[in-house]
């Protein structure tokens, strides 16, 4: 999975990037800083992961991952080339999904843009962006099709949906808040439109806000953007997620109790995205590896064998399944096959969060 962190110049995007994957990105108090997107690959938490480890005593422990991409701050006028421009709205084209870092505390010695902070303003100065880029990608691909409509009237719904798209931008609408189907969702994510991501707002509050975050009148601001829209928000501050990136898991965890900030900002980054998607993770285990896989929620047990590998899925016989929380209470895989417990699951079985499988099939 690819998450691309966007917003304004200086509202904690390097630092956020910093913190969750420890990457050493240069983070200063100017725009512009980043002047390639630095990538990042974090191992998802998974507590299960570490309890099968155990259990198995595996010589192997795999992480599902997710890439984290930072990407320039991008100011009014990015699409025409202002400030660092339309190259860095291509990065996002690449991404999944996108953290918008939305600044949401006061301080007078970290230069703001437009003067100072209004979530509300600087998620439209962004959207505008992105909408703008959208349509000059919309506008070559309508030119592009009514020449083609000449020798194929087949393309004329395409060309129909293509204008239907462009009209919503035009209004100001984003491409993910216009009610396609499904079938015209996946076209349009086809087209690598910036509107068509998914958001997650990642709200950036000072220091002392993370204990009680809802007192803060920009966040209250930032949710109702949000739940209008049907976008996750994360509350986070990156000054704090920078200072637990340098302490040991034990004083990691000890911070946050004291904090009362309840988990990590990449624990909740890793929530927040999986929500999302619409993502779960199955489990392998055995003695040489254990591992998460991360697939989409609905899939059935043939295609998540695929992700394992293409010869699972097309030589499919079952799956030997039991989920996790029983298996840790069985003490182990003999235990619970004693008690009846493996389930032996067929091409039609839809696979569960945390279900721990072994897959049977013919070469």
């Amino acid at each position: 999975m690819k998450l691309g962190i966007i917003g304004l110049p200086n509202v904690g995007k390097s630092t956020l990037f910093n913190a969750i994957t420890r990457a050493g990105a240069e983070a200063a108090n100017y725009p512009f800083c980043t002047i390639e997107p630095n990538v990042g690959v974090v191992a998802v938490p998974d507590e299960r992961l570490k309890t099968l480890s155990d259990m198995y005593a595996t010589e192997k422990t795999v992480y599902t991952a997710i890439e984290f991409y930072d990407i320039a701050g991008l100011v009014r006028g990015a699409s025409g080339g202002e400030g660092l421009g339309n190259k860095f709205l291509g990065h996002i084209r690449e991404v999944e999904a996108v953290v918008h870092v939305v600044r949401c505390f006061d301080d007078a010695n970290v230069v703001h843009v437009d003067g100072e902070p209004d979530p509300a303003r600087d998620i439209e100065t962004i959207e505008l962006e992105l909408i703008f880029s959208d349509l000059e990608v919309l506008d070559r691909r309508i030119q592009k099709t009514k020449k083609n409509l000449k020798g194929d009237k087949a393309l004329q719904k395409e060309l129909d949906l293509l204008q239907r798209v462009y009209a919503g931008l035009e209004g100001g609408a984003q491409a993910r808040s216009l009610g396609l189907d499904d079938a015209e969702k996946d076209y349009v994510k086809g087209l690598g439109l910036l509107t068509s991501k998914p958001v997650i707002y990642a709200a950036n509050i000072g220091e002392d806000d993370a204990g009680n975050p809802d007192e803060n009148a920009y966040v209250k601001s930032l949710r109702e953007i949000a739940e209008a829209e049907g976008s996750g928000v994360v509350v986070l501050s990156a000054k704090v997620e920078a200072e637990l990136a340098d302490l040991s898991d034990e004083d990691r965890e000890l911070f946050i109790e004291e904090l009362g900030i309840g988990e990590s900002g990449l624990d909740k980054l890793v929530k927040a995205s999986y929500s999302l998607l619409d993502l779960i993770s199955f489990l392998t285990a055995g003695k040489p590896e254990v591992r998460a896989w991360t697939i989409t929620k609905g899939m059935k047990a043939p295609q998540a064998a695929g992700k394992i590998h293409t010869d699972f899925e097309r030589g499919f016989i079952r799956a030997e399944t039991i989920a996790y929380d029983r298996l840790v209470e069985c003490g182990s895989l003999a235990a619970a096959k004693e008690k009846g417990l493996v389930r032996s699951e067929g091409k039609e079985y839809v696979v569960k969060d945390g279900d721990v499988m072994h897959f049977l099939f013919n070469v």
